[in-house]
């Protein structure tokens, strides 16, 4: 048996060395995007039986994470939507994160630094969101204070606002997630 057959374990895991996130610009990432959100508001969480679509998908930006591999797109990892219903206050719904990817390079908080950065390029003063109860540490964490506490769609939610003065406006730019060496989930 050669040396370095005993010396180096067999890799288990591959991760993608880049996740890119952006503005959902082509019809298969758009696709991708909610069969990512069937998988986990349907089938996952059981919170809608066929599909969480709704009439705000019709005017909202969708946002997509995706991984990378040797520099080009691979698989589709995460999602959110905003929209602007009144001028200048902003919504965020839908965030998901693909189950093998949730704990990698932060890509959730990634989506929600592109969310409100995007929202705060185009104006807006308020940026809210129903975030579910487990999610609450994370917006948090990056600069969101509980405004309420509801029940929707059979699960706890809280009405969360994000402070703004801690964003940046982001203009459509590409952001890269570089994950850190040895993480696994």
């Amino acid at each position: 048996m050669p040396l370095l057959r005993e010396a180096l374990p067999l890799p288990v895991f591959f991760a993608p060395g880049e996740y890119r996130i952006e503005e959902v610009r082509t019809a298969h990432q758009k696709a991708a995007c909610h069969a990512l959100r069937r998988q986990v508001f349907c089938r996952e969480q059981k919170i809608f039986e066929h599909d969480d679509r709704d009439e705000i998908d019709n005017q909202s930006k969708l946002l997509v994470a995706y991984s990378c591999m040797f520099g080009h797109a691979d698989d589709v990892v995460g999602t959110v939507r905003i929209h602007e219903p009144e001028r200048n206050l902003w919504w965020g719904s839908r965030l998901a994160v693909a189950k093998p990817y949730r704990r990698i390079a932060g890509i959730g908080a990634a989506l929600i630094k592109l969310a409100v950065g995007t929202a705060k390029f185009h104006g807006a003063e308020l940026f809210l969101a129903h975030v579910q109860a487990q999610n609450r540490n994370l917006f948090e964490v990056l600069h969101w204070q509980v405004l309420d506490q509801k029940i929707i769609h059979g699960c706890p939610h809280y009405l969360m606002r994000a402070n703004l003065a801690e964003y940046k406006a982001i203009d459509g730019t590409v952001l890269s997630v570089l994950p850190a060496i040895g993480v696994r989930a």
